[in-house]
């Protein structure tokens, strides 16, 4: 299932994932082993950090209906999707930004990230199929004590989280 909104006050989501060739339609193996006639390749929009901007800041100001976005300490994702879009979304509320990677298999923090106790955080990932990736970096801020604002990526192709 794609499910990705194609207007959000004013911004033509569809429109520029189409447009920078970041939605493609045929038959694709997912990461996740599911199948899907569309594969989005976030990488094509990322390339433009004009336009990526445009959308962080929209992502933020949809979250700030719910949480005060002024108060994030962090921005934290997986590597290596969602280190593009973390870091738009950091550089758009003014917050540093950190990711996780693996390694043997494990999600962790590395090259001496920190999240400290009571950090108010905001978990970005460009593409959420699973949630897989998505749910480790949560436990990893769980475990660290931090304080979960949102969840945000530019397309969510899950059914839950």
């Amino acid at each position: 299932m794609l499910k990705v909104i194609s207007q959000v006050e004013g911004l033509d989501v569809y429109g520029i994932l189409k447009d920078t060739g970041s939605i493609m339609e045929g038959h694709f193996k997912l990461t996740s082993g599911y199948h899907s006639k569309f594969y989005l390749q976030c990488a094509r929009l990322l390339q433009f950090p004009d336009i990526t901007l445009r959308f962080a800041r929209k992502a933020l100001e949809i979250m700030k209906k719910d949480i005060d976005t002024g108060s994030i300490d962090a921005v934290v994702s997986p590597a290596i999707g969602g280190i593009l879009w973390g870091y738009m979304i950091a550089y758009a509320a003014g917050c540093r930004m950190i990711f996780t990677e693996r390694k043997n298999e494990n999600m962790e923090l590395r090259r001496g990230f920190e999240i400290h106790p009571g950090n108010n955080v905001i978990v970005a990932e460009d593409v959420t199929t699973t949630g897989g990736s998505v749910k480790e970096v949560l436990e990893i801020c769980r475990e660290n004590n931090a304080k979960i604002k949102a969840i945000v990526s530019i397309v969510d192709r899950s059914e839950k989280l």
